[in-house]
């Protein structure tokens, strides 16, 4: 009986989410030498509301989707409804469909997901290989989701080591993630934790010129020095120093801040523009995949942030196509976190405190003041994207790691 390699998300095709988007290649990818199974959900984020076949094949990936709730993800009691009930589904279907011998990619979203895939997997002898995209307990704790002393906290603690004791290896997309998982693993253990970054799409997105660019066009922008934020406009991202950063500059009429996306800050980003009239900010709703090119070269340079407190907890995947479509960066990040190492080694931009608007601000006008400098930045960083974060690069991890096996069973 041939073996069968296995992907669970909750988030896979048609979704385009970055969870989504790199699941699938991964899956797609392995699937041109390796027996490929998923097992998902139906669309719930950027498509909730379309239905997808329960059972497809694409591009030799045996696709298998459960059925869980899809309320509204941006308000907490129905996400955690969510949450459950998709993980069960997909517990449920693991169960009936793996077989001993199975190899099993199980990611952290939702992070209820890998304990059942990790329980389905001892019952059915099957070998399991966590992915965090996400490191929890942290990410609760830095979102304030949850108090950093509490009981329950302590409880995710001791439930997190227990599962990276469980699994066949450890798999994390930062260097800074990688130090906070090691701390719960024995030392003769902390080799089986692998960094396999995410990749750069160098073939879809590549730098274009700024002359003729639609998007500058649409928003009436062509002449003012763009900065632009595109992505989840969620709990962990550093949205509130990014506005005061735009007060700050409101008496520059050179300076433009474009925000693209949505989640559950969306709100609070609408209601705070409008109240202090940033006649500077426009908010736009996330774009189409097959326009990511042109909007990623729609600005002088992109911006990223993260929360004090996320060092280790969560890396922005758009990081790596705002490197493939050669722009520099404006980092909100604590020194030491995956984001800021990339910034400092590539010299591709500028490391701001998550805190400090100020600095954020003037960041944003030495940027403008410095066209070489930014067009230097902009060809180290699609370089950088060009020679370490190619696709083929992080599917060889994948397929090496799988295909060989881990150690199995449960690390003392």
């Amino acid at each position: 009986m041939s073996k069968r390699f296995w992907i669970v998300s909750e988030l896979y095709y048609p979704e385009q989410s970055a969870t989504g988007y790199y699941m699938t290649g991964i899956a797609e990818g392995l699937a041109a030498e390796l027996d490929v199974h998923v097992l998902c959900g139906q669309p719930s984020y950027s498509l909730r509301g379309i239905r997808a076949p329960v059972d497809e094949q694409r591009k030799g990936v045996r696709i298998h989707r459960c059925s869980g709730t899809t309320f509204d993800k941006n308000g907490l009691l129905k996400r955690l409804v969510n949450l459950l009930t998709i993980s069960i589904s997909i517990a449920l279907r693991a169960l009936i469909s793996f077989r001993r011998g199975d190899r099993v990619l199980v990611v952290t979203n939702p992070p209820s997901l890998p304990f059942v895939i990790s329980f389905a997997c001892a019952c059915r002898g099957a070998e399991c290989t966590l992915l965090i995209h996400d490191v929890y307990p942290e990410a609760l704790v830095a979102t304030g989701i949850l108090a950093p002393r509490s009981f329950l906290v302590r409880i995710l603690h001791g439930w997190s080591k227990l599962l990276y004791k469980s699994v066949a290896n450890i798999v994390v997309i930062g260097r800074d993630m990688a130090d906070i998982v090691r701390t719960r693993l024995p030392s003769h253990s902390a080799s089986l934790v692998r960094v396999i970054p995410n990749w750069a799409d160098t073939e879809q997105i590549v730098p274009r010129p700024r002359a003729g660019n639609r998007y500058l066009r649409e928003w009436g922008v062509e002449e003012k020095f763009v900065v632009q934020f595109s992505g989840n406009l969620g709990r962990s991202a550093a949205i509130e120093t990014m506005v005061a950063a735009a007060e700050l500059l409101r008496n520059d009429a050179g300076v433009h801040f474009v925000f693209i996306g949505s989640g559950v800050k969306r709100e609070w980003l609408e209601r705070t523009v409008s109240a202090r009239t940033l006649v500077s900010v426009d908010i736009l709703p996330p774009q189409p995949r097959d326009r990511l090119c042109e909007l990623l070269n729609a600005s002088d340079i992109a911006m990223l942030g993260l929360l004090s407190g996320m060092n280790g907890v969560s890396v922005p995947s758009r990081l790596y196509n705002i490197l493939a479509a050669g722009k520099p960066v404006l980092v909100l990040a604590e020194p030491g976190s995956e984001v800021a190492r990339v910034v400092l080694e590539e010299s591709i931009g500028w490391i701001v405190d998550p805190a400090d608007p100020r600095g954020l601000a003037d960041a944003i006008l030495e940027a403008k003041r410095s066209p070489d400098l930014l067009r230097e930045m902009g060809l180290r960083a699609r370089a950088a994207a060009e020679q370490k974060y190619r696709y083929a690069d992080s599917l060889e991890l994948f397929r090496s790691l799988l295909a060989a096996g881990g150690a199995g069973g449960e690390r003392e």
